[in-house]
């Protein structure tokens, strides 16, 4: 039977296994080397609770990177959330920064975690522009248009960002959020 996510003894525990994976990583400094095992033991339950969470080590590690990736973007947003230029400029800067910070701690070995990491991002990126657009009480268009917009434009903004991490940051940081946003303002100029 699935957990409910919301109820706070599956809070708490997942808290423990977010925690646990955390010191894991910042001890032997590179994912593929951290098993459920350890995570488990860390967190100072048994391998059966962390299955009861997650369905593996990929599952949990997608659960991580978006929960990660959520906590770094309330701390730079406005509780409200609402679509404004100051507010895409931040998430843009942080999807910018997120990804350098996060090529730093990547090894070879993880390399196999790193497509699944990033679609992580990325759609959590796609779920704040849609959650934008959608309350936007003057928009009028429909659900699927909606949908299309932030599809296209958080693999814009997330692109961008991503080859940029990439390529060694030949531009400069202040030049790239400036670029994106200036092509995301056209694409959402309705709003």
């Amino acid at each position: 039977m699935p957990v409910n996510p919301d109820d706070p003894r599956v809070k708490r525990t997942r808290q423990l296994f977010m925690h646990a994976f955390n010191d894991l990583l910042d001890e032997k400094r590179n994912i593929y080397s951290i098993s459920v095992q350890d995570i488990a033991a860390r967190a100072s339950v048994n391998r059966a609770t962390f299955y009861a969470h997650f369905e593996d080590k990929f599952n949990f590690l997608e659960y991580w990177m978006t929960e990660k990736f959520q906590i770094i973007i309330k701390k730079r947003l406005p509780d409200d959330l609402a679509f404004s230029k100051d507010n895409l400029r931040t998430l843009v800067q942080t999807i910018f920064q997120f990804l350098v910070r996060f090529r730093q701690y990547l090894t070879p070995g993880d390399k196999q975690f790193e497509p699944m990491l990033e679609k992580s991002m990325q759609r959590e990126l796609y779920r704040l522009l849609l959650q934008w657009l959608t309350s936007e009480p003057k928009q009028s268009l429909p659900q699927d248009k909606l949908e299309a917009r932030a599809l296209v434009v958080s693999w814009g903004i997330f692109g961008s960002a991503l080859q940029w991490s990439r390529d060694a940051q030949v531009r400069s940081l202040e030049s790239m959020v400036e670029d994106v946003i200036e092509v995301v303002t056209i694409n959402l100029s309705a709003f």
